[in-house]
């Protein structure tokens, strides 16, 4: 899979950007209200699996630190979208400010557009009003957030990006990338290694165990990592980039400054991303946002290992000081930790679980074997005369419910791509198929091939209306 682009929606306050993004997702993602400044903190979805679009907060006057932090964060997603919204309120004049958002967007040399919200009110101004601030007449649209007029146009400019468009755009790729046995991206030698997780987590100590040198600052602030430091290794013949990103905070906790713009970097290093490592700390393991976390790299389709840090602090820990257990007989703090990491997050089963240190080193360098492992799981191509056994024990061992009248009836399964493995099932009234069957469909297929740290998808081509 190409990564996704990352479009950023970007202008002052109550244009309407957080009404264009629920346009887009069909849904209410972004908080919607008429008061202005409503959205602080950015908001982002995954479109169609076509790109991701990002809701900026609304530029406003700098009346203390806090808006300021806003107009960071505006400038930060200029610096690390691949394309660039700038949203306006048809019905009134553009202002300096707006112009001088739409002169820094057009700055950063990136494809940008200039979206005319609110086509639908009665005092929209003409197109005209607008050309002064430099946008190409093209690459302009008028839209209704409110009524949808203008949004499939709008859709249609930013798939028609050309490099940025990505492979997948809702369906499966095509079975030439199988065939070619090469991922759709071009497949390079080199293995792109990001490493995630929450501020103070122990991600730059670890990156800099695994670039053995001292790359990233280290501190036990929070919020000390800003952009992605990169470093590259080779390990047995193999080039591997690491990537160290910004940690995220849940959103109603992040404080004023570096932490208000990390969401974006650390997005596009998932998305730039092979293979990740969700940084867990072995102080702190029961934490909602590293599941949250996980769950964006699956999405993404990446592979996945979870790396749980500052395991010496284990050693002399009492378990019932981390998991208010009784503390067993011949049970550790580390092994109550694997069992709580495979409670919370029992959606990935899949994914391997590794203790490191990095005031020890201990396990440092078996994060390389792993990533070798993941990326050669995430490159596996299954022969369709298997995938149809294991379908064919799928539907004998547990027949899909369907309705009064219908069933659904699975008829042949086959792979279309790598990278992560995806799977194309192919049949009679699929839209039946309910979710638990589809993961026991899924788990019949890891039996036989473990796809270890990889997530794999489907898609369902059904005979019938």
């Amino acid at each position: 899979m190409k990564r996704l682009p990352i479009i950023a929606l970007i202008g002052q306050t109550n244009a309407g950007k957080s009404s264009i993004l629920n346009r887009f997702a069909h849904k209410n993602i972004a908080i919607v209200a008429r008061e202005e400044g409503t959205t602080r903190d950015n908001v982002m979805a995954t479109i169609d699996d076509s790109f991701i679009l990002v809701d900026t907060a609304g530029l406003k006057d700098p009346t203390d630190d806090f808006e300021a932090s806003i107009q960071d964060q505006i400038a930060d997603a200029i610096d690390s979208a691949d394309a660039i919204l700038v949203v306006l309120d048809s019905s009134k004049y553009f202002d300096h400010k707006d112009a001088k958002i739409a002169k820094d967007a057009l700055r950063s040399k990136k494809p940008v557009y200039l979206v005319l919200n609110k086509c639908d009110l009665a005092e929209s101004l003409p197109i005209t009003e607008f050309r002064a601030l430099g946008v190409d007449p093209k690459n302009t649209f008028y839209i209704s957030a409110t009524t949808g007029n203008g949004i499939r146009e709008l859709e249609a400019a930013i798939l028609g990006l050309g490099s940025l468009a990505p492979v997948v755009t809702g369906l499966a790729p095509s079975s030439s990338a199988v065939a070619s046995g090469r991922s759709q991206n071009g497949a390079s030698n080199s293995l792109k290694l990001a490493l995630i997780g929450r501020p103070n987590v122990g991600k730059s100590s670890l990156f800099n165990a695994l670039g053995k040198k001292q790359q990233a600052i280290v501190s036990s602030r929070q919020g000390t990592t800003r952009d992605i430091n990169r470093v590259a290794v080779r390990y047995k013949g193999r080039e591997i980039e690491i990537l160290d990103t910004a940690g995220l905070r849940r959103p109603g906790k992040r404080e004023v400054g570096i932490e208000k713009f990390s969401a974006i970097r650390t997005l596009a290093a998932i998305e730039e991303a092979d293979v990740c490592c969700l940084l867990v700390d072995s102080t702190e393991p029961h934490v909602k946002l590293d599941q949250t976390l996980a769950g964006q790299i699956v999405e993404s389709g990446k592979g996945i290992m979870m790396v749980v840090t500052k395991s010496d602090l284990l050693e002399n820990a009492e378990p019932t000081n981390y998991f208010g257990e009784e503390n067993i007989k011949n049970r550790t703090a580390a092994d109550f930790l694997l069992d709580a990491l495979e409670r919370d997050f029992d959606f990935l089963p899949y994914a391997p679980v590794i203790l490191t240190s990095s005031e020890t080193g201990a396990n440092v360098t078996q994060i390389f074997e792993l990533a070798l492992e993941i990326d050669k799981a995430r490159h596996t191509e299954i022969p369709t005369s298997e995938l149809n056994k294991i379908l064919a024990e799928a539907v004998t061992d547990h027949i899909p419910a369907g309705l009064k009248n219908t069933r659904p009836k699975p008829k042949y399964l086959v792979q279309t791509d790598t990278c992560p493995p995806w799977f194309v099932l192919h049949g009679h009234s699929l839209g039946l198929l309910h979710w638990s069957w589809k993961r026991f469909l899924e788990r019949k297929i890891r039996e036989k091939y473990p796809l270890i740290g990889t997530p794999i998808k489907f898609s369902y081509r059904s005979d019938d209306k």
